[in-house]
């Protein structure tokens, strides 16, 4: 979990660092500012879930799971037609270090899930195997999501201040 006392802020464009993003352009492009994430890359995970929850009434949807492919942050971007999907990248990219690998293992975390679902449904014999898997994965998939989405939002600011005026006051 991050620490509510990360304050990320990506560097903002000035005269000394031309061609930084700043918080302008960032939440204009729907990244956060705080943490240089963009929930758009949850699309891709969520396409993965919603193929698998369709898997139990529609057994044939398997096959339109077992063509999802695992893609990087960096990946899924560069192919998407995301209108800053450079700038998602680069905010990405100079996002704090702490928080990109938290994001990350979580991302990854789902990424091995969700090929290894395909890989067992790929071996299983009988839909209903595939339907069990199916409603497994979801399972674990799912509340991850939320997890990875969380970092992306990062700490209101509100919880910072909050942090921030616990740790300047003495306790009795």
């Amino acid at each position: 979990m991050v620490s509510s006392s990360v304050k990320t802020v990506l560097p903002v464009a000035n005269p000394a660092n031309s061609g930084a993003p700043d918080v302008a352009q960032l939440t204009a492009a729907n990244i956060n500012p705080r943490t240089g994430l963009a929930t758009d890359y949850l699309n891709h995970f969520n396409e993965a879930i919603m193929l698998l929850e369709m898997i139990p009434d529609m057994p044939e949807c398997m096959t339109d799971f077992l063509e999802w492919q695992p893609l990087s942050y960096r990946e899924h971007f560069a192919a998407s037609n995301f209108k800053a999907r450079d700038l998602a990248i680069a905010a990405y990219d100079s996002a704090d270090d702490a928080i990109r690998t938290e994001f990350d293992n979580i991302t990854g975390a789902m990424t091995s899930i969700l090929t290894a679902v395909g890989a067992a449904m790929r071996e299983a014999q009988q839909d209903k195997t595939r339907i069990a898997l199916a409603r497994q994965a979801t399972g674990w998939v799912r509340p991850l999501v939320t997890l990875a989405g969380g970092i992306i939002h990062g700490p209101s600011v509100e919880a910072d201040a909050d942090v921030d005026y616990i740790m300047s006051h003495k306790l009795p």
